[in-house]
């Protein structure tokens, strides 16, 4: 019997956890209680609603849906602290085993893919395969991937966000929304996408207390794990989705993924004319090949 589609998002259901005395806010869609669960990871600067046209669609087809705004973005606290993907990581596994309680699918994109990727390899007990989307290489650049000049450009950067004084100025000319706007049409390619919605999304947490500090602390934040240290241990299956026109993470950076898929459990596909958030960009073509996965995954595990 087919399962009508849940509404959109609404305040209702949004909800609220304290995890290590901080305010997490989260979502679930639970079509029914045994069905498989998935956690939705997002990427920097974004939120729960960077799913918005996933997370129906995903319940439609039977999944529990779990999304989270990780600690520093989105509705959840930004409190002044050393982030790092570690400490999402331990959120991310606290939040799992609280809530979700079973192995889950894991689906996140740019930085979220790579704490899915932790995840699955750190705490397979609690993943049952994984989908990336744009897979970022690390939370920030490593001084010897850069060259020279640009590795003297983005220190200054750096400095200056951190500085007491202009510190606040960077931040509120990189958070204007003209500015946001701006950055969305160099990552998205399919017209229409970078809506007024979209821009809201990332522009109001800018304005919640310690959102200056905060944007500091991640941009400097060390750049974690390598996806080269971190694919000979896994052992889950994987689908990798890329939109090939994605200037942050350019699809000549996922020949790692294309040559781990010659010998594992992975599949890699490319999605022509798309940018960094395919599964905003290009919803009708990222659904059904999630879903589509899922269902040959749980058919042969």
């Amino acid at each position: 019997m087919a399962i009508a589609p849940p509404p959109a998002l609404s305040p209702t259901s949004l909800h609220t956890w304290t995890w290590r005395d901080y305010s997490i806010q989260f979502t679930q869609v639970t079509p029914s209680d045994d069905s498989v669960p998935l956690i939705l990871v997002h990427g920097f600067g974004a939120s729960i609603g960077h799913w918005k046209h996933n997370i129906p669609a995903l319940a439609a087809a039977g999944y529990q849906v779990f999304a989270i705004d990780l600690l520093g973005f989105g509705a959840s606290e930004k409190p002044v602290l050393e982030y790092s993907l570690e400490l999402w990581q331990e959120l991310l596994v606290d939040f799992a085993r609280k809530f979700v309680q079973h192995p889950a699918v894991l689906i996140g994109n740019s930085i979220g893919g790579l704490l899915s990727l932790m995840l699955a390899v750190n705490h397979p007990e609690l993943v049952r395969g994984i989908v990336l989307l744009n897979c970022a290489g690390g939370l920030s650049h490593r001084p010897d991937e850069l060259p020279p000049l640009l590795r003297w450009v983005m220190g200054t950067f750096n400095a200056l966000v951190n500085s007491e004084q202009l510190g606040p100025l960077m931040f509120n000319l990189v958070r204007r929304k003209p500015q946001i706007r701006r950055a969305l049409q160099q990552v998205y390619r399919k017209p229409g996408s970078v809506t007024d919605e979209l821009v809201e999304m990332l522009y109001k947490p800018s304005c919640d207390p310690n959102a200056q500090k905060v944007f500091a602390a991640i941009l400097t934040a060390p750049p974690g794990p390598t996806i080269e240290e971190l694919l000979p241990r896994l052992e889950k299956p994987m689908l990798v989705l890329w939109g090939e026109d994605d200037p942050w993470t350019p699809v000549a950076g996922s020949q790692i993924f294309q040559e781990h898929a010659r010998s594992h459990d992975t599949e890699f596909i490319s999605i022509p004319r798309t940018g960094h958030c395919p599964h905003d960009e290009r919803p009708e073509i990222i659904n059904p090949l999630v879903t589509n996965w899922l269902r040959s995954q749980l058919v042969r595990n």
